[in-house]
């Protein structure tokens, strides 16, 4: 979890240029006070329970990058997502990949196959029913996306008109964070909370396709997912073994039996 955060790093926000509800963020930032329960409080005040943010190191999806995740909601959540590998499914992220627009969402209104209903009523016992997501991209990584959940679901016409007149702070919100912890994780090396967590059946599956010579096009033909999505998956495989790329994560993994060694 992100917690201390120091003053007079690159990109240093101006708080006095900013007011609420985001001001305490920055606040908080610059005295390298915990932001958990400041991101927490601000969330609330937008009508929402819960916050995400995740990123990929690299500006172009096709490489290889290492991945990093930061959310309010428990760890076994974060576990449970991961293990059932919902990045494959999860509206939140299908739905906004091509879209800088924020999306509005609504499991009642999400159509989807058994294993996406499996993943919205896996959310809703986590207070995950709607929400908004931010999806963008800046100059040097390849994806950045913010989701604010709700457990409210359906979402009628007076709340949903709530969150449009919020949503230029929940914006702010969500660069600003992005600005915050770029400055004092990424770019200071700290490495992503997932490393040392073990590899799940389908990273290990992905693992092993690579280390027959498949591309990620090649594993999202054969596991009848997109080739995004297998990349995605690489990133996470990049950052719980702490590797530099795909072949040294091939090594690492042969190296611990989690793998088999190619003929």
């Amino acid at each position: 979890m992100l917690s201390h955060l120091n003053p007079g790093q690159p990109g240093q926000l101006d708080i006095a240029d900013c007011d609420l509800p985001i001001r305490p963020l920055l606040d908080a930032a610059a005295s390298g006070a915990p932001l958990e329960p400041i991101i927490k409080d601000i969330v609330r005040q937008l009508g929402f329970d819960s916050f995400m943010y995740g990123m990929s190191t690299d500006s172009t999806p096709q490489r290889d990058s290492r991945s990093y995740v930061w959310t309010t909601l428990p760890a076994e959540w974060v576990a449970l997502y991961d293990r059932n590998a919902y990045i494959e499914i999860d509206p939140r992220l299908t739905q906004t990949y091509t879209r800088t627009a924020p999306y509005l969402w609504d499991q009642a209104t999400v159509v989807g196959d058994e294993r996406v209903k499996k993943f919205l009523r896996d959310a809703a016992s986590f207070g995950i029913r709607s929400g908004v997501v931010l999806s963008f991209r800046d100059p040097n990584h390849a994806r950045i996306i913010v989701a604010l959940n709700s457990s409210i679901s359906p979402v009628d016409e007076r709340r949903r008109a709530m969150i449009m007149r919020n949503l230029g702070d929940i914006m702010v919100l969500g660069t600003h964070f992005h600005d915050i912890f770029m400055a004092n994780f990424v770019d200071r090396g700290v490495p992503p909370i997932q490393k040392g967590v073990p590899l799940t059946p389908r990273e290990l599956q992905c693992l092993q396709m690579a280390a027959h010579g498949m591309t990620s096009a090649d594993i999202g033909i054969k596991l009848k997912i997109a080739e995004r999505t297998a990349n995605f998956h690489f990133s996470n495989i990049l950052s719980k073994l702490d590797a530099l790329n795909r072949g040294e994560a091939i090594a690492k993994a042969m190296q611990l039996g989690l793998i088999k060694r190619t003929i």
